[in-house]
C-alpha cells in the first residue's frame, strides 16, 4: 500500500492507472488516514489526503468512489468547522429548505425501495391484530411524513368482520402544510371507505412534545408509530456524556486506524461486508464498551416513560439498524462506512447509475445523513443510528414488552420483497422483531411493544 506523503506534491498522475479494485482499497486507506489526521488535529496532512482521494472518488462512478465523494465532503466540513467564520462565510448563502428537501428525498427513498413500504405492512398488521374488537382507535404518528402507510391502514380496518371503528390519526411534523395535506388525503379515504375518521394535526418538534397535545380520551384504543425518528432524540443527551470521556477512549483513533489498515490485503468486496476487518469489526455489539454508546439516555428514557403513560396497547418503531452513535470519528466512520456500502450497493444492483433519482437520494439522503454523522458532534448530530439490541434495553426499562410481529404480517412483507425482482432483499425474525435486510446485512428493524402490566 502506497503511503501519503508532502512530497508528492499537487498532482497524481499514477492514480489514474489504479484499477477498479485498486481504486477501491485505496480509497478506503486514505478515507481512514485521512480521518485520522483529521481526530488528531494533523490538518496539512488531512489535506493532502483529501487531494488524493479528489483524484479518485466520483458522484457518479463506480460504487466506492461514489461512496468516497460522500465522506469526502463530510470529512473536508468537519475540517472547515475548525475555523467557525470560514465555515459559516462558506455557507452563508446556501438557501435550502431543509423540510422540503427531506419530504422529497423520503418519497424517494420510499418509492425506490422496499424497506419502508414492508415496515409499513408489518407495522399496519400489527395495529389491525392488536385493535380487534375495538370500537374507537387512536394512531399517534410520531413523524406524520407518509401518509400512504395510514391510507393502507384504513382500507385494512375498512374490511374488519365486525365493521371498522371510529378511527382518530394523529399526526406530528414541524410543518402544518405536511399536516394539512397528510389530514385532507386520509380524509378523503375514509369518507370514500365510509370510515367515521378524525385527524388530529400538532404542528412542533418531537423533542418538545408535550403529550397533553395528543388529546388522548378515556375508551380510546392507542396505538403509536414511530418510524425513523426516535433515534433524533439521543443527541440531547450528547454534551452532559462527552464531559465524562476519558482520555484513553478519547486518544483511541489511533488504534482504529491501526487495525482497520489491515483491510488493505482484502478484496473490495471483503472491505464492505460484515466481520471483514481483521482485529476491528462492525457488529451490534461493537460500541458497547464505550460509555457514550451506553443504552442510559434521559432524553429518550424520559420521552418513552411519558408515551407508556398514555396506556397505548401497541407501540410500533422503525429503526436503522446500524451504530452511527459512536463516540469517536474513527469508529463512526467505520460503521457508516459498512452500512452506506451496503444502501450503494443495493442502488448499483437495481438502478441506473445515470438515474437522476438515485443521484438525488445519494447526495440529499445519504450523502446529508453521511455528513451529520461524521462532520458534526454535540446536539447538532441528530442521525444517531443504534442496534435493535440498544432499543429492546431502552424499551424494557420504560416498562414496555415485545409483542411478536405476526406470521402473516411477516408473509406480506415478504411477499413484497420478492415481488422487486431482486434476490439481494430479505427478511428475518429476531427476539420478535423483523430485520429487513439487503443480502445478509439488516438494515432496518421493525418492533412492537406493549405495556407491561397490560393484558
Amino acid at each position: 500500500m502506497m503511503s501519503l506523503s508532502p512530497s508528492l506534491g499537487s498532482s497524481y498522475p499514477w492514480l489514474k492507472e489504479l484499477k477498479s479494485e485498486e481504486r477501491g482499497l485505496y480509497l478506503i486507506h486514505l478515507l481512514l488516514t485521512c480521518a485520522n489526521h483529521v481526530a488528531t488535529g494533523s490538518l496539512e496532512n488531512a489535506n493532502i489526503a483529501l487531494e488524493q482521494i479528489s483524484e479518485l472518488a466520483s458522484p457518479d462512478g463506480d460504487t466506492m468512489q461514489r461512496i468516497a465523494a460522500y465522506f469526502t465532503e463530510a470529512l473536508a466540513d468537519r475540517i472547515l468547522k475548525t475555523w467557525p467564520g470560514l465555515h459559516k462565510a462558506i455557507n452563508s448563502t446556501r438557501v435550502v429548505d431543509l423540510v422540503s428537501e427531506q419530504a422529497l428525498v423520503r418519497r424517494l427513498f420510499f418509492e425506490v425501495f422496499p424497506f419502508l413500504k414492508a415496515a409499513f405492512l408489518l407495522g399496519n398488521q400489527a395495529i389491525i391484530e392488536a385493535m380487534e374488537g375495538e370500537k374507537v382507535v387512536h394512531v399517534i404518528d410520531l413523524d406524520a411524513a407518509e401518509p400512504m402507510q395510514w391510507i393502507a391502514l384504513i382500507r385494512g380496518l375498512s374490511a374488519r368482520p365486525e365493521g371498522p371503528p371510529h378511527l382518530r390519526i394523529t399526526g406530528i411534523h414541524v410543518r402544518k402544510e405536511v399536516l394539512d395535506q397528510m389530514g385532507h388525503r386520509l380524509s378523503e379515504e375514509a369518507e370514500k371507505l365510509d370510515i367515521p375518521f378524525q385527524f388530529n394535526p400538532v404542528v412542533g418538534e418531537l423533542e418538545d412534545l408535550d403529550v397533553e397535545r395528543l388529546h388522548v380520551k378515556t375508551g380510546e384504543a392507542v396505538a403509536i408509530s414511530s418510524v425513523l425518528r426516535l433515534h433524533s432524540l439521543l443527541a440531547s443527551d450528547d454534551e452532559p456524556l462527552r464531559k465524562k470521556l476519558p482520555l484513553a477512549l478519547k486518544n483511541s483513533n489511533g488504534i482504529h486506524l491501526q487495525r482497520a489498515l489491515q483491510m488493505s490485503q482484502n478484496t473490495l468486496g471483503e472491505l464492505l461486508e460484515k466481520d471483514t476487518v481483521n482485529g476491528y469489526s462492525p457488529s451490534p455489539d461493537s460500541a458497547s464498551s464505550s460509555p457514550l454508546s451506553s443504552p442510559v439516555s434521559p432524553k429518550v428514557d424520559t420521552f418513552l416513560t411519558a408515551l407508556r403513560g398514555l396506556l397505548p396497547k401497541l407501540v410500533v418503531i422503525t429503526e436503522q439498524d446500524s451504530n452511527h452513535n459512536g463516540s469517536t470519528l474513527m469508529e463512526r466512520l467505520l460503521e457508516s462506512l459498512h452500512s452506506y456500502a451496503a444502501l450503494f450497493d443495493c442502488l448499483e444492483s437495481t438502478v441506473s447509475r445515470a438515474s437522476s433519482e438515485r443521484l438525488k437520494l445519494e447526495k440529499m439522503l445519504f450523502g446529508n445523513e453521511i455528513k451529520n454523522i461524521i462532520s458534526c458532534e454535540g446536539a447538532e448530530r441528530k442521525e444517531r443510528h443504534e442496534k435493535l439490541e440498544k432499543w429492546i434495553q431502552r424499551l424494557d426499562s420504560a416498562g414496555f414488552c415485545n409483542v411478536p410481529l405476526s406470521y402473516y404480517g411477516m408473509l406480506q412483507a415478504k411477499t413484497l420483497l420478492q415481488g422487486y425482482n431482486c434476490n439481494g432483499y430479505k427478511m428475518k425474525g429476531e427476539n420478535g422483531c423483523v430485520m429487513i435486510c439487503w443480502q445478509d446485512r439488516p438494515m432496518f428493524s421493525v418492533s412492537a411493544w406493549r405495556c407491561r402490566n397490560s393484558l
